[in-house]
């Protein structure tokens, strides 16, 4: 609930604030806001009991946008229900045209790095930490207030890739703090030259994207972007998006995806951003780079989760009637669940446009998992998800069901190795094979 997410983060303040004294003189700015935190703390305790007894009392409500979805267990292990993790809402993602690369080459979900730690593969010139969000699954990574994130283990952006992320703000972020920008630039050396783009400084060519929870009039989150050439800002915009506003929409899925000089960014199931040429052909972007110059508040924090970095935008159309075979990490389920992700929408899209195209075509549907839990369970798992695949195509897209069958291989036949989270995202995959 909004009330508890609000403590949270306020926790998360006073956290980061103590773990950054460096000298004497930073003492008493920190001892004025854990002051502050402390009447935060005081008058949300004073409301927690309120809250819970008005939400024991209230219908259960899905609330897709704000990402309110069921209770949390605390580790990060919790079971997510309504909107976002249900075939019912495929629909809503109707207009979603995004579709994953083929092979994922780098994917963070934090899971090597204890609650509380800086996360491996990471460098920063700052500080942060991963936490479990109340009602979220997984571990989120928590960005101090200013400062610079490198993500180390992409070394490489090639001209096709997709790179996909959760984003998260408190409920009260303030508009005087700044956004959060993600920069996709080329750097000499980016063990070194990374943290130059801190406060605006632009040593390369780039490309920034920009992600603010409320706008002016405070009805809005912003997106916008800044093009970059040998340190030169070429080009900019900024439009408003009610997806990820602070006090409805905290919460937001977001989708990139490069293909040569085009970008497009998604914002859940909202396309922000589409331009023909961002992107320079001549240039070989390396790196990826997180940043924000500064908050207003002292509660005010970014969180993302579950980045993932992948090559290539599948040629559907011809590995499925020409080759007959066509494999994709693009169907996303609830952790553990055969409840479709509606992310998921433009990869099923494409899939079920090709059958309609190609009716004399037949296909077997065949899930795959990674190597986690009991084989017995993975197996029942893929067969379950591949049948509800199989009814989406048919419910959603109008595709017969005689022309499907379905099976499931657990995680008897990898494509990857099962020691790296790349190499688990590799094998949870979905193959659709011409019969």
């Amino acid at each position: 609930m909004k009330m508890r997410i609000v403590l949270l983060f306020a926790a998360l303040a006073t956290s980061a604030a103590n773990a950054q004294i460096v000298n004497p003189g930073a003492v008493l700015k920190r001892n004025v806001e854990n002051r502050v935190n402390s009447k935060i703390d005081r008058g949300i305790n004073q409301g927690l009991d309120q809250v819970e007894k008005d939400a024991k009392n209230s219908n259960k409500k899905t609330d897709t946008a704000a990402g309110k979805k069921g209770a949390s267990s605390g580790n990060g292990q919790s079971k997510t229900q309504g909107a976002l993790g249900s075939q019912g809402s495929l629909i809503s993602y109707s207009k979603f045209d995004f579709i994953p690369g083929e092979k994922i080459l780098v994917t963070d979900q934090f899971t090597e790095t204890s609650i509380g730690d800086f996360p491996v593969n990471w460098n920063t010139n700052s500080t942060g930490e991963i936490v479990n969000v109340d009602g979220k699954t997984g571990k989120w990574f928590s960005l101090s207030k200013e400062g610079t994130w490198l993500q180390e283990d992409i070394n490489s952006l090639p001209e096709n890739f997709t790179y996909q992320f959760k984003l998260m703000c408190n409920p009260e972020f303030s508009y005087y703090s700044t956004a959060l920008n993600l920069v996709f630039a080329k750097l000499a050396n980016p063990a070194s030259d990374f943290n130059k783009w801190k406060n605006y400084s632009h040593p390369g060519s780039a490309v920034t994207l920009q992600f603010h929870p409320t706008d002016a009039g405070g009805q809005n989150g912003t997106a916008g972007y800044i093009l970059y050439s040998n340190g030169t800002e070429t080009m900019k915009n900024t439009v408003t998006t009610p997806k990820f506003h602070a006090k409805t929409a905290n919460y937001v899925e977001v989708s990139i995806w490069r293909q040569k000089t085009r970008l497009r960014v998604y914002l859940n199931d909202e396309k922000v951003i589409d331009l023909p040429k961002a992107f320079s052909t001549d240039v070989s972007y390396n790196s990826a780079v997180f940043w924000t110059a500064g908050t207003h508040q002292s509660t005010d924090r970014y969180l993302i989760s579950d980045i993932r970095l992948a090559i290539g935008a599948p040629d559907t159309r011809n590995k499925l009637i020409t080759e007959g075979k066509f494999v994709t990490r693009g169907i996303r389920f609830d952790s553990g669940s055969d409840q479709i992700k509606p992310e998921s929408y433009g990869t099923l899209k494409e899939i079920g446009n090709v059958l309609k195209e190609n009716p004399d075509v037949n296909i077997r549907i065949v899930g795959h998992t990674d190597s986690d839990g009991e084989a017995e369970a993975n197996l029942k798992l893929s067969e379950k998800r591949a049948a509800a695949i199989k009814n989406a195509l048919v419910s959603e897209f109008g595709i017969e069901k005689t022309r499907m069958e379905t099976e499931g291989k657990g995680e008897s036949e990898p494509a990857d190795v099962n020691t790296t989270e790349s190499g688990k995202a590799n094998n949870r995959r979905v193959e659709f094979i011409r019969k």
